[in-house]
């Protein structure tokens, strides 16, 4: 049995370009931030990198084929930043051309974490000249790409990128600023909010973001914990959503913290809450928080260490279940962050979930050909049920997205996590889909029938 969805409901995977596309110099292109990551030691997995990542770059073709005859609708993808501003758009051109003819529709990103390295010597989303560097690489693309390209994403999970890159050291740039990062959440903000209008002015038809959102539960109900959870929430969910669907942000702590003047903060928040067409949601797990222990030793606990000095501290969420990456495997949790958002914003704009899925550690294809992932199959099931739930009470949700559509560069865990419906070879490349693929086929033609 397949949960049934509103007529009108669309399917789709999802992928970014750093984590597929390979041809690291293809083009002329210059290095980002992630390529200067991973060059250093100690940072990713076995010394990973995503220089070949799964040569997406000349494999794309057949990628599409493989992504359209699973019957989805939508292909989320994104821009290699630096290799637009070495201007290799022809790659683009082909690629959406490609997503065109297969009878997908395209719906790309203009920014999923590969800011060219040449912008993070000049300071970064630290510097608020890269929000209007953003807008000029938005109007390149709309120009080229917006006669085939209906619906554009601006910016992928601000908050992660802010949290892990920019307040810690886990992912690239790694600065490790800890509430000092706030000032590079207000300049992504910036660049969402300078990217839509520049879209909106070449006119773009569909306009959204995608955003991480998950509950975030107090260890216990002392008032430490509740206090340091609703921080931890404020930063990490309200941080990026309030500005953008409400205008301001959560507490005069955060507003305080960007570090802009008020006249220029009401200014920049004017544009930050343009009107969105769609408001993209990543979900995987929920988070658990606590006041920090004296003493307590938090190295390892989560896929993220909290330096000391902050003011909050996570802890592992209870769960029957896990994924092989660690993370808590509950559906409910897909359900209660979209009515929490229901009722935060009284204008939501319809919701697509533009992420959701599983690290499983899946094995290379059997003597039978097929690589059998029946756990994956559970959790999309378990969380396409939660969304239907979410719907019946009232949440308009547009669209679901797997992540990923084939096994990736997983940043700072390398290669050995797989969330892909598509098996990849990581020696010859070679793809292969797995059970959950014809699963997701089946569920997606059941919807028509």
């Amino acid at each position: 049995m397949y949960p049934q969805f509103p007529p009108g409901f669309r399917f789709g995977m999802s992928t970014s370009a750093y984590q597929i596309e390979g041809a690291a110099d293809a083009g002329g292109k210059g290095p980002s931030i992630w390529d200067t990551f991973t060059a250093q030691g100690g940072t990713v997995r076995h010394g990973q990198d995503g220089r070949v990542a799964i040569d997406h770059y000349h494999r794309y073709e057949s990628d599409i084929a493989l992504i359209a005859a699973a019957g989805v609708q939508d292909y989320r993808f994104s821009f290699s930043w630096p290799r637009v501003l070495a201007g290799d758009l022809d790659f683009y051109d082909r690629l959406v051309d490609t997503i065109v003819a297969s009878g997908l529709r395209p719906v790309p990103t203009l920014y999923h974490w590969d800011l060219p390295q040449e912008f993070e010597d000049a300071g970064g989303w630290m510097n608020r000249d890269t929000a209007h560097r953003l807008a000029d690489y938005a109007s390149t693309l709309v120009l080229r790409l917006g006669d085939r390209v209906r619906d554009w994403i601006t910016m992928n999970e601000m908050n992660v990128h802010t949290l892990y890159g920019y307040a810690l050291g886990d992912h690239a740039p790694a600065r490790g600023l800890g509430l000092g990062a706030l000032p590079a959440g207000h300049h992504q903000l910036l660049a969402h909010g300078l990217a839509v209008q520049v879209l909106r002015t070449h006119g773009a038809r569909g306009v959204g973001v995608a955003s991480q959102h998950f509950p975030v539960m107090p260890a216990t109900e002392s008032a430490e914990d509740v206090a340091a959870a609703t921080l931890f929430s404020d930063l990490t969910n309200w941080t990026f959503s309030d500005p953008i669907l409400l205008g301001d942000y959560p507490s005069e702590l955060i507003r305080a913290g960007v570090g802009v003047p008020d006249a220029q903060l009401d200014r920049d928040l004017e544009l930050i809450r343009a009107r969105l067409d769609f408001y993209g949601v990543n979900y995987y797990e929920p988070t658990m928080i606590e006041a920090p222990r004296v003493g307590k030793d938090y190295s390892g606990v989560l896929e993220v260490d909290i330096p000391d000095g902050m003011p909050f501290s996570p802890v592992p969420v209870k769960s029957d279940e896990r994924t092989d990456f660690g993370w808590a495997i509950v559906p409910s949790g897909l359900t209660e962050i979209l009515v929490t958002l229901h009722e935060r914003y009284p204008a939501l704009p319809p919701v697509i979930i533009t992420e959701n899925g599983a690290s499983f550690h899946d094995p290379a294809p059997g003597p039978d050909g097929r690589v059998h992932d029946e756990r994956r199959i559970a959790y999309l099931g378990a969380h396409l049920a939660a969304v239907a739930d979410a719907i019946s009470a009232g949440v308009r949700v547009d669209g679901y997205y797997v992540w990923s559509a084939i096994d990736n560069f997983e940043w700072a865990a390398g290669f050995d996590e797989r969330f892909g419906l598509i098996h990849v070879d990581f020696d010859d490349l070679s793809r292969t889909p797995k059970d959950s693929y014809y699963w997701y086929r089946d569920l997606i033609a059941a919807q028509a029938s």
